[in-house]
């Protein structure tokens, strides 16, 4: 073995580092798309969570034809 090679990273070491950088630059990608989902959740159990307004007499009244 000479002494290039052997200072030399494997193919295996070169595609473990290009999957690290693939996955670093997807993750800040989606990120705020993940943050924004987490965010609409929370908005969606706050809502669920409040007392709805009574409808008006009009509105639960069924139409006669």
């Amino acid at each position: 073995m000479s002494r290039s090679s052997a200072l030399a990273p494997s193919r295996l070491e070169r595609t473990g580092e290009a999957a690290v950088d693939l996955a670093m630059a997807l993750s800040a990608r989606l990120l705020p798309v993940a943050a924004a989902l987490v965010l609409l959740g929370a908005l969606q159990v706050a809502a669920a969570s409040c007392t709805p307004e009574p409808a008006p007499y009009a509105a639960r009244t069924a139409i006669a034809r």
